[in-house]
Parts: C-alpha cells; structure tokens; sequence
C-alpha cells in the first residue's frame, strides 16, 4: 500500500465541496456554530456508517444492485431537496434582524447523519477507492475500516474548517444578518442543486 499516495488522493478528495460541506454550512448559517460542529459530527458518523458497509461488502451489493442504488439514491437525493426547501422557507418568513429559530445542535447532529449516509456517492466512492490502496495478501476489512477512517477524520477536518470560517464571515460587521440571510438562500438552494444531481445521476455499469 503506497500510505503516501493514499493521502494525497484523500486530502484532494475531502476538499472537494459535496453534499457534506453543503450541509454544514448550511446549519452554521441556520443555527450557529454550535449546530455546525454538531452537524460535522453527524456527517462524521454518517461517514463511518458507509467505512463499515464496505467492510462488509453492503456498498458493493449497493453498486450491482439497480434496485439498491435507486433507492438508496433518491431517499438521499429527496432528503437534501427537503432541506434546501425548508431553508429557503425559513428565510421568507424570518422578519426583522431576529436570530434564525433551529431545532437545536441534537437535530443538527442527526440529520448530518442522514444526509452522509444517504449519500450513495460515498458509498460507491469507498468501493472503487479503497481497495486500490490494500495490501491483497492481508485481510480486507481492517485495512478497509483503516483507510475509511482516515478518509472520514480528512472529510470531518474539512467540514470544521467550513464551519469555523462560515461563523467567522457571519459573526463580523454590521451586515452580519443580512450576509446571514443570503447565505441561507445560496445554501438551501445549492442543497436543492445537489439533491437534483445525485437524483440524475446513472448507475455505472
């Protein structure tokens, strides 16, 4: 296994946006900084729920399985688009310069959860990706839950950083509820663009 090869190819990978950071920003800019680490918690979770999968040989069933894959793929797709809506309601009916209302850091952390582990792209990531980088004469599923792990902490490290820089942007100047306000709408309307994404797109092979 090439250790170094591996964590390059992670690390540009868990920089790349996706539905997580998507969601983590979206919650930062809903509740607070608070809801946003719980958020990256979630999707943390959510994220080792797919590292197991794979171990198991669940994702590969996922990605032979026409069935499997569209169903999984549009309860994801559906819930992403549910979120986006609700975001873009929330910021019709907020009033004034009053604190966005959110269900709390609890809600923030479980539905992190869902949105990764619906995310069947991470699933079949984790198939294709993974076994590119075991030694084949040691067992698969340690190595497999190793690198899925390593993956997790980059992508959790990374949804933090967009947390922390989300709060910042939001928690300076006198325009902070206005910037608030705008950053709700792009994020609930680039949730809604995921949800359609990962709703089109077509199974490989």
């Amino acid at each position: 296994m090439s250790l170094i090869a591996f964590l390059f190819a992670a690390t540009v990978l868990a920089i790349t946006p996706g539905p997580g950071i998507a969601y983590v920003i979206a919650r930062t800019v809903a509740g607070g900084r608070t809801q946003g680490l719980a958020s990256c918690i979630g999707t943390g979770i959510g994220g080792m729920l797919h590292v197991l999968a794979a171990a198991v040989g669940l994702s590969l069933l996922v990605a032979q399985s026409a069935l499997a894959f569209s169903l999984v793929k549009y309860l994801g797709a559906a819930y992403l688009v549910y979120l986006g809506v609700r975001m873009l309601r929330r910021t019709q009916q907020d009033a004034g310069v009053q604190t966005v209302s959110t269900p709390g850091a609890r809600r923030a952390l479980v539905e992190g959860v869902v949105v990764e582990a619906l995310n069947v792209k991470t699933a079949l990531f984790f198939v294709a990706f993974l076994p590119q980088f075991v030694a084949p004469h040691e067992p698969l599923a340690p190595q497999l839950v190793l690198l899925g792990s390593i993956c997790v902490a980059l992508n959790t490290s990374v949804d933090v950083i967009a947390v922390m820089a989300a709060h910042r942007l939001l928690d300076s100047g006198v325009a902070r509820f206005a910037r608030a306000r705008l950053m709700t709408r792009v994020s609930g309307i680039t949730l809604i663009g995921l949800g359609v994404f990962l709703a089109t797109t077509k199974r490989q092979g």
